[in-house]
């Protein structure tokens, strides 16, 4: 079975999460994807968070299914073998600072001279234009511009940021729908693009109408906590057994039936409670009948009471429940990947499944300039012209 990006060439320069994760997401569909690593400053992803016998555990994420390679694109030999492998690639993914690569002579004039089927994916903390345009930027910077940290949290708490790279992620995601966009206008005009991604801008797109609301109401979301201010009961409640659920009514009749199982049902006929935002005005009153209820009961046996009653409920999971869960197990949500140096390494597969032409994660993050000689063979250097540019430091 042929993956639908066999035969596209991406070339990966970004560092940290929201670039390479983009490109990751295109090998896993096939592209052939060459990850470019300065020679003496590895992507700081694979010093990024636990590591075990020195190998780090995130760079296998974000590295898999990619060749990596070295090359110092600073010096102008580095340059010049950069613009010889996007001579015949499809996709550059960068985030350099605006003004980096154009200082090096690789700005997206130059390469379309060299490639004009090249599509650029140019991600950066605030996008190529504006007056923050030269500021370096990262995905906190974005949870915190894009109103997501102002939303997040108790009521009488501070803005909260997310424990991992949120922004980082919804980029990677956005980036990589938007190099698909761009591939299939190219082949309509035959002519590849620049797509310019600033992090600050996907999180916000992600918010709701948060900007709508104030644009005609002046309304400014509030932190709520775990409640919502569209409908109620909202939130996370404690079992018996220390363990917690979650508890959703988006639907009035869901509402209705949570009320009724809780042994609340005289609440359903109050007026107020006949619409989301009622029941949101009454939620001490809701949460106190829905967390009165689950207080009493263990976990297993909430869950099962909401799956009888139809009415929506989750347990609250960390990794080890994850990986016991037989719906994950059903889905193929973790995946187990061969690798070099450890074995074997499970982490989060595709995310998502396709019937003709699933992606798949064939290997997990390769060692730093692994692939570096294969590629640059590829392109006619002889052993010689790799051991010069290696004792140059260009590879």
């Amino acid at each position: 079975m042929t993956a639908p990006l066999h035969g596209v060439k991406v070339v990966d320069l970004a560092t940290l999460f929201a670039g390479p994760l983009a490109a990751a997401f295109l090998g896993d569909f096939g592209a052939d994807v060459i990850k470019v690593e300065h020679p003496a400053k590895p992507d700081p992803s694979r010093g990024h968070g636990p590591a075990k016998d020195g190998v780090g555990l995130w760079w296998k994420v974000l590295g898999r299914n990619k060749r990596t390679i070295t090359l110092n694109l600073s010096d102008p030999q580095g340059a010049e073998l950069l613009r010889r492998l996007l001579a015949d690639a499809d996709v550059l993914v960068e985030n350099f600072r605006p003004g980096t690569l154009e200082r090096w002579g690789l700005g997206p004039d130059e390469l379309h001279a060299v490639n004009p089927r090249l599509v650029i994916a140019r991600i950066s903390g605030f996008g190529q234009i504006g007056p923050y345009a030269p500021r370096p930027g990262f995905g906190t910077l974005a949870e915190a511009m894009s109103g997501f940290a102002a939303a997040t949290g108790e009521p009488d708490g501070p803005p909260t940021l997310p424990p991992f790279g949120l922004a980082d992620s919804v980029t990677a995601l956005a980036a990589a729908y938007a190099v698909m966009l761009a591939l299939r206008g190219r082949d309509r005009t035959g002519a590849g693009q620049v797509v310019d991604l600033a992090i600050i801008e996907p999180i916000m797109a992600m918010l709701g109408p948060q900007i709508t609301w104030y644009d005609q109401l002046g309304y400014v979301q509030p932190r709520l906590g775990n409640r919502s201010n569209n409908n109620a009961p909202r939130n996370t409640y404690r079992c018996a057994d220390g363990r917690w659920v979650a508890v959703s009514t988006s639907a009035q009749s869901i509402a209705e039936r949570v009320l009724r199982l809780v042994g609340r049902p005289e609440l359903v006929d109050e007026p107020w409670f006949a619409s989301g935002s009622g029941r949101a005005a009454h939620a001490d009153e809701l949460d106190a009948a829905v967390g009165a209820w689950v207080a009493q009961r263990d976990l297993d046996e909430v869950v099962a009471a909401f799956e009888a009653a139809q009415a929506a409920v989750a347990p609250v999971y960390d990794v080890r429940d994850i990986l016991a869960d037989p719906q994950y197990a059903a889905l193929g949500t973790v995946v187990t990947v061969p690798d070099e140096e450890l074995g074997e390494v499970r982490m989060q597969n595709v995310p998502f499944r396709m019937s003709s032409s699933p992606g798949e994660i064939r290997h997990a993050g390769r060692r730093h300039g692994q692939d570096t000689d294969e590629v640059f063979r590829a392109l006619g250097l002889d052993e010689r012209a790799l051991a010069a540019l290696r004792e140059r430091g260009v590879i």
